[in-house]
Parts: structure tokens; C-alpha cells; sequence
């Protein structure tokens, strides 16, 4: 695994918990709580967008 700063972790209702974390070298990882040997990892620039595309509401369409 690479070396991961994982941030505090992140809990919706429920028990929808997520941590976001970062290397040295400017890429972004994503993971469920208890389980960040497993995760999704992009560019930081990636993860921005898709950041900014959820809270666009393009996402809705799968809730």
C-alpha cells in the first residue's frame, strides 16, 4: 500500500462512513472506514471534479 494521510473519517446518515487521503505525490485515495487497504486512488485534480460533479447533482440519478 502506499504511503496514505488518510483524513478523519467522513459519515453520512447511516452508517455510510468514507476517508479521503492523499501521498506524496499528489495522488487522492478514497476508501470505506475499516477498510482502507482497499481503495480508489486518481489525480487530486480527479477527485475535484468529482467532487464537484456529485454536488452538481450528476450523481443523483443513482440514489
Amino acid at each position: 500500500m502506499q504511503d496514505v494521510t488518510w483524513e478523519e473519517a467522513f459519515c453520512g446518515e447511516g452508517a455510510s462512513c468514507y476517508r479521503l487521503g492523499t501521498d506524496e505525490r499528489g495522488n487522492s485515495y478514497i476508501s470505506v472506514v475499516g477498510s482502507e487497504e482497499h481503495y480508489l486512488t486518481d489525480s487530486r485534480e480527479a477527485l475535484q471534479q468529482l467532487i464537484r460533479d456529485i454536488k452538481a447533482g450528476k450523481a443523483d440519478h443513482l440514489l
